[in-house]
């Protein structure tokens, strides 16, 4: 398992390849203490970094680019169509459709902690994790504006 994951104190993002010293230091200084699976997990119970158990599953993949041929593929179907050449249009949206399922199918899943967005990579691929909801993420986005208020 691999864990990309942004230092709480500078925010520089750091990547840790399959963690075994409990006890990570950036090069700010900042130490923090990493949960560590044991050996024959297979399923991630807690964020390694943060320790929090609320963690979802989302496709490794960037949501922008994700977007962008979404946005690229409608242009040109819609100029096409505007060119009335429906035929090459609907081959693109069709196309567009059946280059996105071979994404879905080929791209494997990552698995995102809601408090501290840290992602950890190499997990076998199970549906054990749920999938996004917007309820707990904005109820860790609360928390994390109200740290920083008490802070600043």
């Amino acid at each position: 398992m691999n864990v990309r994951f942004a230092c709480p104190e500078c925010g520089t993002e750091h990547e840790i390849q399959a963690p075994t010293d409990p006890v990570w230091r950036c090069e700010c200084g900042h130490e923090q203490h990493l949960i560590l699976p044991g050996a024959d997990d297979t399923r991630l119970i807690s964020c390694v970094t943060c320790g929090n158990g609320q963690v979802y599953r989302r496709k490794n993949f960037p949501q922008w680019l994700g977007m962008l041929l979404l946005a690229g593929a409608c242009t040109a179907f819609f100029i096409l169509q505007g060119l009335y050449l429906p035929t090459a249009a609907w081959i693109i949206l069709l196309g567009s459709a059946a280059f996105d399922l071979v994404l879905y199918l080929i791209v494997g899943d990552v698995i995102v902690c809601y408090r501290c967005q840290a992602r950890h990579y190499g997990l076998p691929r199970q549906k054990a994790y749920d999938p996004f909801e917007l309820a707990t993420a904005e109820k860790f986005r609360q928390e994390k504006l109200r740290r920083q208020q008490v802070k600043g």
